[in-house]
């Protein structure tokens, strides 16, 4: 599970996924603005990460909003909003952290090798609420260690706790080995859809159709 102390450590998956997709100068997002998404009064989004110590099974299911309809968040999942904010070191009673020597060895926190951000999405379908995940992530050198299976399997235990009723994502049509491994999990791809976007001065110039214009006419009538 994410904590407000591994953003620096998410932030650096961020770029690393970035890169390996081909669009590293993509990324311009600031730690305070990742610290702002997931640890904010409001979280934008929910993140679990994977670190090198960590066996494949045991990546935790943690964080996410607070259920709305479904079963009632139980079996290991915070029944509050956001991400529990817990590993590191944590200072609870004693004197405060602070002075004395640098963390070494053992004191030091597990290095995070993998990582998945989601927000929940909803149906006008179904009715039903479910999960988009936006980024699944795993170094180079930690792959083939069932770290990726994990975090999707810890995902898929939200969705059943908190009653979602899909797991969704993108991939690029030229990550053939992602699209394999994910159809190893049973999951297939949409077909007749294609992501659209709108952004940059097209956005501000769409926006500028929604300003009030004046009303020219003298009746009752819908002045457009």
């Amino acid at each position: 599970m994410a904590g407000p102390g591994d953003v620096e450590a998410i932030l650096e998956l961020v770029r690393a996924l970035a890169a390996y997709e081909r669009e590293a100068d993509q990324v311009t997002m600031t730690p305070a603005e990742l610290q702002a998404a997931l640890f904010g009064p409001i979280p934008a989004a929910y993140c679990l990460v994977a670190t090198a110590d960590q066996p494949p099974a045991g990546a935790t299911p943690t964080g996410g909003p607070p259920p709305s309809g479904g079963p009632p968040a139980t079996d290991g999942a915070p029944p509050t909003g956001g991400t529990t904010a817990t590993g590191g070191t944590t200072a609870t009673g004693g004197a405060p952290a602070t002075g004395g020597a640098p963390a070494t060895g053992a004191d030091r926190p597990p290095p995070i090798v993998g990582f998945a951000i989601w927000h929940p999405t909803f149906s006008t379908w179904t009715g039903q609420s479910g999960m988009y995940l936006i980024d699944l992530f795993v170094q180079p050198g930690h792959r083939r260690s069932g770290h990726g299976r994990a975090l999707l399997a810890a995902l898929a235990t939200v969705c059943a706790t908190r009653g979602y009723r899909r797991l969704e994502w993108a991939v690029l049509d030229w990550n053939t080995p992602a699209q394999a491994f994910y159809r190893s999990l049973a999951a297939r791809p949409l077909t007749g859809w294609s992501t659209w976007r709108v952004d940059g001065d097209a956005l501000t110039d769409l926006a500028a159709l929604a300003r009030p214009r004046p009303c020219t006419g003298t009746g009752t009538g819908d002045p457009s």
